[in-house]
């Protein structure tokens, strides 16, 4: 088996755990419902330490009015209402887009053990392609990293969108 890429401290996954698999399907399903309402398909789900499914969201951006209304930032306030802790420590957030600066600031803060993400982002993505914000040492918790688990599904998801987007603004 080929050694994992690494990205600024990220492991680029080669082979991810079914139960990574289904996860990130879970978040797939939370992105269809942001590409259903018109939002840009990106889907979280956060799961405790037993693997249970304890928040889940999807981009709200344009509908809430609010640039913080990201899925990560979404699954992080469900999953932190259910447990009415907004520590999360011992639970992993899957995402099917690199999340950005804001969305890893908040998963430090959540003291999130695992992140892991599908898609690459060249353009804002914080956890290796532009930044390696949960790589710092200097900063009070530090998370693992794993990315390109559903990376094909993530992206063809987005790139879909883009071309209907483009397509309808033509």
């Amino acid at each position: 088996m080929a050694e994992p890429e690494s990205l600024a401290g990220c492991v680029v996954s080669t082979a991810a755990t079914q139960d990574e698999i289904a996860a990130m399907q879970l978040a797939l399903l939370q992105a269809e419902l942001a590409y259903a309402a018109g939002e840009v398909p990106v889907g979280a789900v956060v799961l405790d330490a037993q693997g249970q499914v304890i928040g889940q969201g999807f981009n709200r951006t344009i509908g809430d009015h609010d640039p913080t209304s990201h899925a990560e930032i979404v699954a992080l306030r469900d999953a932190a209402a259910n447990l009415k802790n907004y520590r999360l420590p011992g639970a992993r957030l899957f995402v099917t887009l690199e999340p950005c600066i804001m969305c890893m600031g908040a998963m430090l803060h959540a003291r999130l053990d695992r992140v892991v993400y599908g898609a690459q982002d060249p353009k804002t993505g914080a956890c290796g392609s532009v930044l390696g914000v949960h790589a710092i040492p200097q900063l009070n918790h530090q998370t693992q990293v794993v990315g390109g688990v559903l990376a094909h599904e993530s992206g063809e998801l987005l790139r879909r969108f883009f071309r209907e987007r483009r397509g309808k603004a033509g």
